[in-house]
């Protein structure tokens, strides 16, 4: 039984920063390709961040490139959304996934497995 726990979101000033953190337990191997995406009200849930255990690149929309950064920890099994400069169209719920194939892919049917969220509100 796979599950992903995230955790760190929270209201911020527009500017600031958060991390989020995304914990495995149960049979996430070291292969997995990990992602993040978020959902605004009303919108689809869209891709944010991706990373590939195998081949150890990290990938990322125009939206969030050189903002947002994906990262991991492989002894505590987490990985992080470190996110500067947040935008208030940055508001969301944040969901980590995960999916066997070691490949990381930029939509929602490329993951297997979902975290519950985590909400991010920015205030202008």
């Amino acid at each position: 039984q796979v599950q992903l726990v995230e955790s760190g979101g929270g209201l911020v000033q527009a500017g600031g920063s958060l991390r989020l953190s995304c914990t495995n337990s149960g049979s996430i191997f070291s292969s997995y390709a990990m992602g993040w995406f978020r959902q605004a009200p009303g919108k689809e849930r869209e891709f944010v961040a991706a990373f590939s255990w195998s081949t150890r690149g990290t990938y990322y929309p125009d939206s969030v490139k050189g903002r947002f950064a994906i990262s991991k920890d492989n002894a505590k099994l987490t990985v992080y959304l470190q996110m500067n400069s947040l935008k208030p169209e940055d508001t969301a719920v944040y969901y980590c996934a995960a999916d066997p194939r070691p490949i990381p892919g930029t939509t929602t049917r490329a993951y297997r497995y979902w975290g519950q969220g985590t909400q991010v509100t920015v205030s202008s």
